[in-house]
């Protein structure tokens, strides 16, 4: 009797681990089942109105603007045709041309600005960097509206209205702020033993930036740029105040559809998917270096 006691713990002790293994992983399932449902979820919340916009872009206009919106509705392209200038009216290509001049050129500049100004204020850091920074910061605290009208003066005053270039310098000036303060923080990354032995080699400070500094930063200058792009691909109010004709930008484009005689839901929702989607084919080709660049630093 007393071995068969003194065995009975020995078995229990021995029984009880063999039962934790098999508990724990279905509570991890579980749980990692319950947030990719909410995933799945929340994905899909977001998705829905984009879902919705391209649905109603292939209905036509009678079938579009019907309450509550018919699901079942005959598909069609008119929209699409319309937005292209097929029906007779303005065509989208001078100002999706203006579109990207704006965006991609103001984006250059910003890269080739705040590369050096982010160098300085991360690798060399300049006295009292962060008062620096937070300048270049407080400069997106003054509503847009705010310098609408000084801006607006100067450039009747310089003949710079409906000027294209005039577009580029707003923005310019509008995102580099926010390029500088991400590219400080992706620069920041990057070990001084790398720009030390490039200074010992003889190397001077072009030749550091571009063969040391922009291969290693890479990821954050592509999620800057597409950041940069993005902002002024959709900027609107001074494109919309600032140009006429001939630097009508794409957004601008847009608004032209809304009349007040209604029956334009098709032909808005065909055009916001068609000046879309460079922005989404920019953002899905550098998806990757997006997320590289976005979490660098985030886990040391």
């Amino acid at each position: 009797m007393s071995a068969a006691t003194s065995a009975s713990p020995a078995a229990k002790t021995n029984a009880a681990p063999s039962t934790a293994p098999n508990t724990a992983p279905k509570s991890v399932r579980r749980r990692n089942a319950g947030l990719g449902l909410i995933a799945w979820l929340v994905g899909i919340l977001f998705v829905l109105p984009v879902l919705w916009m391209v649905l109603t872009s292939l209905h036509s206009e009678a079938d579009a603007a019907t309450n509550p919106p018919s699901l079942a509705a005959p598909l069609t392209l008119d929209g699409y045709r319309e937005f292209f200038g097929a029906g007779g009216g303005p065509s989208p290509w001078f100002s999706l041309a203006n579109s990207v001049t704006a965006s991609v050129v103001s984006t250059v500049f910003v890269l080739l600005l705040a590369l050096p100004a982010a160098y300085a204020l991360s690798i060399r850091p300049v006295k009292k960097w962060t008062d620096v920074l937070f300048f270049f910061l407080s400069t997106k605290m003054l509503p847009v509206v705010a310098g609408l009208l000084p801006i607006y003066l100067f450039a009747k005053n310089s003949g710079m209205l409906d000027n294209i270039w005039l577009l580029v310098i707003l923005y310019t000036s509008m995102n580099l702020p926010i390029a500088v303060w991400m590219m400080q923080s992706f620069l920041a990354e990057i070990p001084t033993a790398l720009i030390e032995a490039a200074q010992i080699d003889g190397a001077r400070l072009p030749v550091i930036l571009t063969r040391v500094v922009a291969p290693i930063a890479m990821p954050g200058i592509a999620a800057t740029s597409l950041i940069c792009f993005i902002f002024s691909w959709n900027e609107m109010l001074f494109a919309r105040v600032l140009t006429g004709v001939i630097a009508q930008t794409a957004p601008v484009f847009l608004t032209g559809f809304i009349t007040s005689q209604g029956l334009f839901l098709a032909k808005v929702c065909a055009a916001s998917l068609v000046i879309s989607l460079p922005v989404l084919a920019a953002g899905f080709a550098a998806q990757d270096k997006l997320v590289q660049g976005l979490s660098l630093g985030a886990v040391k």
